[in-house]
């Protein structure tokens, strides 16, 4: 049977290189029919140990001798009151979020036994949640899905075909070249929109067996039917289809083929729509005319509080005349039967269920796509002002966008200027604490500026990047390195630019040497702040978590950067703190850079005033010889944060999927 829609389509600019895409051909794929039986399946929550000798609790049991089957070519409904062991048992099927459960069953793809790599290779999870990168459009998500999920013995070529029959296929042509959006801060695509192009995510990879949860969450009814049309259409195509829905509408379903019921971690009924009204009338509970059945069911099966014994009563005995039932004892000898004759024949599937590497993106793959939707995401982003020549680095909708820490830059760099105004490099003793004032606003300023502009790095995308990073996408490390790598640009650009103003603008000796070395410094300065802002993002659960703890984390470093507190007054207790802080590094060679070659300074009052540029680094506990070294170590400040930061994110993802 044809995975996929025979089209030819146009599309438009390749988001990723810039240039006209030509028409392809399509390619037909073979979808094997997939059948997904599970039998005498049992879960126990794991309880917790005990304290003070008091034993542990009993375990719970949560599902209780479940056994099921989902047939390729219908559209299966899982539905039970709240409670009724839903969510457990699609995690179960999946073999995601198990937690601490303590599992019994058997699970099978047409007989074939299943674990965790297999069922993702042949089945697409589409979440409850829709997570996307809202400065993306629609087709620009499904090429970046596509260029690391597809099978890798595909073209690049075929993969772009795959992504415009997808688009055709679930209704997304009108909307492929607009923006996905932010809720409250990008307008984007609607509710069901979004929630097709989350099918659509999965589609590209052709699976035959679907897991859908919620697919109607959020939506009006409108957009729910349109969202349930679209799975009916895909399991005409032969695939299989198990989705959990909470009371959807009467019109919506309709659309499902089979309902599978659960209430108190039993079966109360599994097969087809028609068959489950006649089961319930025969079990007492009719339907009402013109009642939703879906409402019906629920309702029959709920616990209703305050009337627990009559309700747990009601949904025993339904339970128990479902299993003594023959449809019961069909599910079972059919999957049986499975289990001891398995399909064989089927040996693309089988080929699939042996064979993961094929769909692992190489790690160049990953780092290009990765580091080019990062790129466009940091251009894209709302907070932004138009500069005309970056529209010649990608392709956008909306030329000429960089960030507005430019204009920030811009701003400061001239507000400063104008406070430190000095056209002239004939210094007197005023002149000693002004320029070591702007010294250490220089530094203050690029550190406040880098730290706080990268604390949205991880936060925002935390949740995206744990999921895609659960299906296979990428690495933590391909992650880690585009996000980080996409800002460097700018923590060149900005101290190049706030240097350029500030410098000559304040007094600072006039020398090209010197404001070439001042620069340099200020660029490690600013990656070395950026630095521990990653730390800080990695570790925050979120942006506003992480503006809270950044300047308390901060401060300490600032205190002893050897403005505030004479470098030689450190007190040793603290000493490490300095010896930590860039500000401290910066510092002392900003204010080497600056008076090294200063051989006098206007002396008009006491005879202690300070007469050259020596004397003034050795009162503030400076010692020249140690440039070198200060670099080195502002250098390896750089690399031991950014390793720090990776670390973090590395085990927030490992926790996230053991």
């Amino acid at each position: 049977m044809n995975g996929t829609f025979a089209n030819k389509g146009y599309s438009d600019d390749d988001p990723e290189l810039g240039a006209p895409r030509e028409r392809l051909e399509s390619t037909v794929e073979e979808l094997d029919p997939v059948t997904l039986t599970w039998k005498d399946v049992n879960v126990y929550s794991i309880p917790k140990k005990g304290c003070c000798n008091r034993g542990a609790e009993e375990p719970k049991h949560i599902l209780k001798t479940v056994s099921g089957m989902i047939k390729p070519g219908k559209l299966t409904a899982f539905m039970g009151a709240s409670g009724a062991g839903k969510s457990t048992l699609m995690n179960l099927l999946t073999f995601r979020n198990r937690g601490a459960l303590k599992v019994e069953g058997d699970i099978r793809v047409n007989g074939v036994p299943v674990d965790k790599s297999k069922i993702a290779n042949i089945s697409a999870y589409v979440q409850q949640d829709d997570l996307f990168v809202g400065t993306m459009t629609v087709r620009e998500q499904l090429t970046f899905r596509a260029l690391l999920r597809m099978d890798n013995r595909k073209s690049r070529k075929e993969r772009l075909q795959k992504v415009e029959e997808v688009l055709h296929e679930l209704g997304l042509k009108k909307c492929a070249d607009t923006m996905i959006g932010v809720p409250g801060r990008i307008k984007g695509i609607s509710g069901g929109e979004m929630k097709r192009l989350s099918f659509a995510s999965e589609l590209l990879t052709n699976p035959p067996l679907m897991f859908c949860d919620e697919a109607t969450s959020g939506l009006d009814s409108f957009m729910a039917h349109s969202v349930i049309q679209s799975l009916k259409s895909m399991v005409k195509q032969g695939r299989t289809i198990l989705c959990t829905i909470h009371q959807p509408s009467s019109d919506v379903f309709e659309l499902f083929d089979e309902v599978f019921l659960l209430a108190e971690g039993r079966v109360a009924f599994s097969g087809p729509v028609n068959d489950a009204l006649n089961f319930f009338k025969n079990n007492g509970h009719s339907c009402p005319m013109n009642y939703n059945p879906a409402d019906h069911f629920i309702i029959t099966l709920a616990i209703v509080p305050g009337k627990e014994a009559e309700c747990r009563e009601r949904v025993q005995k339904i339970c128990d005349n479902f299993e003594a039932s023959p449809a019961c004892k069909e599910i079972k000898d059919k999957t049986s039967d499975l289990s001891n004759h398995p399909e064989e024949h089927l040996k693309q599937m089988m080929e699939t269920l042996k064979d993961s590497s094929r769909y692992d993106a190489s790690i160049f793959q990953q780092m290009k796509s990765v580091f080019w939707r990062s790129w466009v995401t940091n251009l894209r982003d709302p907070m932004v002002v138009r500069i005309k020549f970056i529209q010649s680095l990608v392709r956008l909708r909306d030329p000429m966008v960089v960030r507005i820490k430019f204009i920030q830059t811009l701003f400061f760099a001239l507000v400063l200027g104008l406070v430190y105004l000095k056209t002239n490099d004939d210094y007197d003793q005023d002149d000693i604490m002004n320029l070591n004032g702007v010294i250490f606003i220089i530094i203050t300023n690029l550190s406040f500026n880098h730290l706080f502009s990268v604390l949205n790095v991880f936060p925002l995308e935390v949740p995206i990047f744990m999921r895609e990073y659960g299906t296979g996408l990428y690495s933590i490390g391909v992650y880690y390195l585009s996000k980080t790598i996409v800002e460097i640009p700018f923590l060149i650009i900005i101290p190049i630019i706030f240097m350029s103003i500030l410098y000559w603008m304040s007094g600072l000796i006039h020398d090209a040497s010197a404001f070439l070395v001042a620069t340099g410094v200020a660029i490690v300065i600013s990656n070395a702040a950026a630095s521990f802002g990653y730390v800080i993002s990695a570790a925050a659960p979120s942006t506003t978590a992480a503006l809270a703890i950044a300047p308390a984390l901060m401060i300490p470093f600032l205190l002893f950067g050897g403005f505030f507190l004479n470098s030689g007054s450190t007190p040793d207790y603290l000493i490490w703190l300095k010896y930590m802080s860039w500000f401290f590094y910066g510092n002392e060679m900003l204010v080497v850079n600056q008076w090294d070659d200063v051989t006098q300074i206007t002396c008009t009052s006491s005879p202690s005033c300070l007469s050259n540029g020596d004397l003034v680094i050795s009162s503030l506990n400076f010692n020249k010889d140690n440039f070198l070294m200060d670099l080195g170590l502002l250098f390896a400040l750089v690399a031991a944060f950014r390793i720090i930061a990776f670390i973090i994110l590395l085990v927030r993802a490992k926790r996230s999927h053991s």
